[in-house]
């Protein structure tokens, strides 16, 4: 997974990431929530932001998927301020108002019910607290689009298909990218969930976009 992460971005995923770590506004002895955290990547970043004062809760859907991010983060040597649930976005089972900031990585597209877990990520957050939703999103530059879509449709599924032995995960990949909510419709369901202050950065040429409200 991890693999084809730093293969299907060429490492920029890494990047994108450290952008996003860069806006979460988290202070030593802070509060925050990963949702379909995976690997934990974002989880890992922020855990060195609270501190071993702050907590991490670290979640995903699939505890596979989960289970693999806790070991990554057991040998990255942050567990201590890190805790694991299995959590479903679009019900997180935490308290209204409990973390400084929440995140969701490469997660949302995957959601059935988008405007639920924005709405149950809003509900989760402290007044002034912020989301960030990192996202593949649409490109902004028409030239780039055609060369895009060969990549996503062509290249991608073989590259899957040869690492992974698995074309099918990575055909799936480039359809809910296709299917996702772009920059400005994305925008408008984070403030119809009730959050203020909403804009968005794009990344690479809009292949990424970040969110935050």
């Amino acid at each position: 997974y991890d693999l084809m992460n730093d293969l299907m971005s060429g490492g920029l995923h890494r990047l994108w990431k450290r952008f996003a770590l860069g806006r979460t506004a988290l202070r030593p002895g802070d509060l925050a929530l990963d949702v379909a955290g995976g690997t934990g990547d974002l989880s890992a970043g922020m855990a060195r932001q609270v501190g071993a004062a702050g907590l991490v809760c670290h979640t995903d859907i699939n505890r596979e998927m989960l289970s693999r991010g806790r070991d990554r983060l057991i040998d990255r040597g942050l567990a201590k301020q890190v805790r694991f649930v299995i959590a479903n976005a679009e019900c997180l089972p935490f308290p209204d108002r409990s973390f400084d900031c929440v995140t969701i990585g490469f997660g949302l597209r995957n959601v059935t019910d988008k405007p639920a877990a924005l709405a149950a990520m809003r509900r989760v957050l402290r007044p002034g607290g912020r989301l960030l939703v990192l996202e593949f999103s649409k490109p902004t530059l028409g030239a780039l689009r055609p060369v895009y879509d060969v990549y996503s449709f062509s290249i991608l599924p073989r590259l899957g298909s040869i690492v992974a032995g698995d074309a099918a995960s990575y055909r799936y990949l480039a359809e809910s990218i296709r299917k996702h909510p772009d920059q400005e419709t994305l925008l408008g369901m984070m403030r119809d969930a009730g959050l203020e202050g909403c804009r968005y950065h794009n990344l690479s040429g809009g292949i990424v976009a970040l969110h935050r409200g």
